[in-house]
């Protein structure tokens, strides 16, 4: 409390209409923070409208830059000072007096809105050119070395009109990748952050359902970097249904190990040039829909942007194989939406989608995925050959069952004989 009062971020209240408590809760590396508990003062409060932009679009347009600065303010939201009728509604008890905020705390629901408000308005000028802001997370880029000093100087220069303090522990200058958003942006895409593939690594197997589904959540988060990713982990998907199974199986080693192999060597994926044109291959097995939407650099090289899978519902295994594959389709526009409609999009298939979707006596469920897919263009071309490992491996489908032809062969024909009766 000292150090907040000296810094002049609270003051001291008597009899406030509002009083929260105050909770501490664990950080990373075993440290302890002390937080205040504001659950009733945010289910009173509206809910501020100011939408944040999506991590993949500011992550994709921060990638294949050659020098990189990540700064970070220093206690950001304390940066902004509360309006003075609003203070005292953000009173706290503690063990010796009754304390509110001067500045936004931490923990009220519009704190993290505000700020990107706030960002947005001092870096409007530069947003999507030479920086990206995400909450307090900010990012300077450039193409070059020789123009990245310019950059900082004319980031710095809004800085100091606006007072925003940086914290310089927490800032790095001048390099060619790093940490943002919880991705490694490095100047050949977009990578894994290791800390996360360590993670993973080193976790070992799970004793109960809990622990396996903290390990499912480490994969999910992973999941745009991994090919045909749900079948992957069927296996686990399998064991947290079943009701009374302690939720690890030898399905679920084999699995776990797969997985680990596989993130040893994760694709590094593109971020793709605005309006540049994106392909979409399409996979369909028995239980799963995946795609891959990719972006060619060269005649001779394919990269991978995102790789999307998704279990489908009981009633949707019984769909036509061209309704599952209508299905994968929706499924990744819904998904990858900002990708569809900023950039012409051309899905492989050899699958007659184009003219099912386009047919003029289409019905149900048809008509209704035509009508939503129809805002974005897409083109249909034949499948192509797919160039690289990554994609290889995506496209390893699952095998068909055997022609009905070839296993009659070896029975003989069967032989119907009627009376001619109608």
């Amino acid at each position: 409390m000292e150090k907040l009062l000296a810094a002049g971020f609270i003051r001291e209240v008597e009899y406030p209409k509002w009083l929260a408590n105050v909770v501490v809760v664990p950080k990373k590396e075993r440290k302890w923070q002390v937080c205040v508990d504001y659950t009733n003062l945010n289910d009173a409060c509206p809910k501020d409208s100011f939408s944040l932009l999506r991590i993949d679009q500011i992550v994709d347009s921060t990638a294949r830059h050659e020098m990189l600065s990540f700064l970070d303010a220093f206690f950001g939201y304390h940066q902004i000072p509360m309006a003075l009728d609003d203070e005292e509604k953000t009173a706290f008890i503690t063990p010796h007096k009754l304390y509110c905020y001067k500045v936004i705390p931490f923990g009220l629901k519009n704190a993290g809105a505000t700020y990107q408000k706030l960002m947005t308005k001092i870096f409007k000028p530069l947003i999507g050119n030479i920086i990206e802001v995400y909450i307090d997370n900010i990012v300077v880029k450039s193409k070059t070395q020789s123009e990245h000093a310019h950059h900082l100087q004319e980031v710095f220069q809004l800085l100091r009109r606006y007072g925003i303090k940086l914290n310089p522990t927490k800032c790095a200058f001048g390099i060619s990748s790093g940490k943002f958003l919880g991705f490694m942006v490095t100047q050949r895409g977009i990578e894994v952050n290791p800390d996360q593939i360590k993670a993973v690594a080193s976790a070992p197997a799970p004793k109960n359902k809990k622990d396996l589904q903290h390990l499912t959540g480490k994969f999910v988060a992973l999941g745009r970097f991994i090919a045909r990713f749900t079948n992957k982990l069927r296996s686990f998907f399998l064991a947290l249904k079943e009701a009374n199974a302690t939720g690890w199986t030898k399905s679920c080693q084999n699995a776990f190990k797969e997985i680990k192999c596989y993130l040893a060597q994760p694709p590094i994926l593109s971020s793709p040039q605005p309006g540049k044109r994106l392909y979409l291959y399409l996979t369909v097995s028995d239980w799963v829909v995946n795609a891959i939407l990719f972006c060619s650099l060269s005649h001779k090289e394919q990269r991978p942007v995102y790789f999307i899978s998704k279990a489908m519902a009981d009633v949707e295994t019984r769909y036509s194989r061209m309704e599952q594959t209508a299905l994968a389709l929706r499924t990744a526009a819904h998904k990858l939406r900002p990708y569809f409609q900023a950039h012409p999009i051309i899905v492989l298939t050899n699958q007659i989608l184009r003219s099912v979707l386009h047919k003029p006596d289409i019905s149900g469920r048809m008509l209704k995925w035509a009508i939503e897919l129809s805002e974005y263009g897409i083109k249909y071309h034949p499948r192509l050959s797919l160039k690289g490992q990554v994609m290889a491996d995506f496209i390893a489908e699952v095998p068909q069952p055997p022609i009905l032809g070839t296993e009659s062969s070896k029975t003989g024909w069967w032989t119907l004989h009627v009376d001619g009766a109608s």
